[in-house]
């Protein structure tokens, strides 16, 4: 992979976590509301989450910019990504979890696979330097 497709990969995944965690973070009780599923009982567990997600995010917008640069960043989005889809797939086998969560999973293990594919190309591209 090119250095132009790793940091499209980055661009998009900022976008997207950027995005989400603004709309969880200020829209949740729509959200929830919207799929039915029951809200916490204090606000803040979801802005928390949602800040977070918009930090991870910032820090992908990061790697578009200097992918080389910000190589720890990915391996934090790497776990980051891993955390997610094993607490979904956690719940959904031994629990239940809010329906909504599952299609954000599917799409974090496309993420996940992403990032560890471009983490590889990174290595390559700055040996063969």
């Amino acid at each position: 992979m090119s250095i132009k497709g790793i940091k499209t990969v980055f661009l998009i995944a900022a976008l997207y976590d950027i995005i989400l965690g603004i709309v969880f973070g200020l829209f949740f009780k729509l959200v929830y509301t919207s799929f039915g599923a029951e809200l916490p009982n204090h606000a803040g567990y979801i802005q928390l989450a949602a800040a977070y997600i918009l930090v991870f995010g910032i820090g992908f917008y990061l790697v578009y910019k200097d992918p080389v640069r910000n190589q720890a960043i990915i391996t934090l989005g790497i776990l980051m990504k891993l955390v997610f889809v094993v607490i979904v797939l956690g719940h959904l086998l031994i629990d239940t979890i809010p329906p909504f969560y599952i299609p954000f999973a599917l799409l974090d293990v496309v993420f996940l696979l992403l990032f560890l594919y471009t983490q590889t190309a990174i290595k390559k591209l700055a040996t063969t330097k």
